[in-house]
């Protein structure tokens, strides 16, 4: 009666403790909370709404990447170039077509689609690490397109964003609040598609996939078919994502579409935790504070004035990240969810053992007392 009972209320736990976390999410640009360290200013001043906001893109970049790595089991090079496309389709609506915000955010999401359900459908011909080398060329080719057609998308300088456009409530530092917010809900949908992915019959069909196609394919199921479903999903939200990264920097560069962006990514989500939203939420997030704050750090007298020896490594943030990653492959292979993940199950296990230890002694002290005297 008691497991019947509490089951439910198990179930209901992380819906809880997710409900209470995006409301702490929402209300915290009306506080003030410091971490120093960690956030440039206190909570409710642009500075760090702005990198909050960042940090939230990311999260929900690496979340999308994470539908194809953690759940259909697809290592792609070219995920960036969706995010790209939500970026650099926006802008391109509202400066060449003039149209306002939202018409701008539904061609930017319906071209990146198209283009995700073309370069999916070629890459998918082949799997492994071929398909990781036909992604990897979908990105690169868009990379030179955006770079070489500079009328179009400013090459090199990047696309600025016209403003004209977008409501005045999301426009300049005065309205970081709202920024925040708008990202704060993008984030929000993109989980929750992530979530629906995960539990849906298309999620576990696309992880047996993963697993064994062959073992799909003899029970008459269509494995490519899942998985390119997968793979348009994952890449819409990735240009949503696009879409408030371009809101929030007013403006996009050519590297939001390389594979450079894509192997960040990828970062983030074996630094979380392959197969872990919450992980790879946990990735995107700590690895865009550490981008800021290291380079921060890196051009502070403290370090200008260590030992050449010191000072050198320590003044760029990209090795101390990658000497990160290293720790984290070797050290801990499953990421941040997995290693929770992992002391979690341990410690219920032990928690388990002891009760039944504890029952069959309790047994043998009552088999003892009936034999007794």
């Amino acid at each position: 009666m008691t497991d019947t009972a509490s089951t439910p209320r198990r179930g209901y736990g992380p819906l809880i403790l997710g409900v209470v976390l995006i409301t702490l999410m929402a209300v915290l640009p009306l506080l003030n909370v410091s971490i120093p360290g960690i956030l440039p200013s206190a909570t409710y001043e642009p500075g760090a709404l702005a990198l909050l906001s960042l940090a939230m893109v990311f999260a929900a970049l690496a979340l999308s990447y994470n539908m194809l790595l953690g759940t259909s089991g697809m290592l792609s090079f070219g995920h960036a170039l969706y995010f790209g496309a939500g970026a650099y389709g926006l802008g391109i609506a509202l400066k060449y077509f003039g149209v306002p915000l939202w018409p701008g955010v539904v061609i930017a999401l319906v071209g990146g689609l198209v283009i995700a359900l073309i370069t999916g459908a070629v890459s998918m011909r082949v799997g492994g690490i071929p398909f990781a080398m036909v992604t990897l060329a979908f990105a690169e080719a868009g990379s030179v397109l955006v770079r070489r057609n500079s009328a179009v998308t400013g090459g090199e300088e990047g696309l600025s964003l016209n403003s004209a456009g977008v409501p005045d409530f999301l426009v300049g530092v005065v309205n970081s609040k709202n920024l925040y917010w708008f990202t704060l809900a993008i984030f929000v949908v993109i989980y929750l598609m992530s979530l629906w992915v995960d539990t849906s019959r298309l999620g576990r069909l696309a992880r047996a996939v993963s697993e064994n196609e062959l073992r799909v394919r003899v029970l008459g199921l269509e494995p490519a078919r899942a998985k390119l479903v997968v793979f348009v999903i994952a890449a819409g939200c990735a240009g949503l994502a696009g879409v408030a990264y371009m809101l929030l920097q007013s403006g996009a560069v050519p590297r939001a579409v390389s594979a450079d962006l894509t192997i960040t990514v990828l970062v983030m989500v074996v630094l979380g935790g392959v197969g872990y939203r919450w992980g790879a939420i946990v990735g995107g997030v700590v690895y865009t504070v550490l981008d800021q704050r290291l380079t921060v750090l890196a051009g502070s007298d403290a370090i200008a004035s260590l030992p050449s020896l010191v000072r050198v490594p320590l003044s760029e943030p990209l090795f101390l990240l990658g000497s990160l990653f290293i720790v984290v492959v070797i050290f801990v292979p499953g990421g941040i969810a997995g290693t929770v993940d992992g002391w979690w199950a341990r410690r219920r296990r032990q928690r388990r053992r002891d009760a039944i230890a504890t029952l069959e002694r309790a047994e043998g002290a009552s088999e003892s007392k009936e034999v007794g005297p």
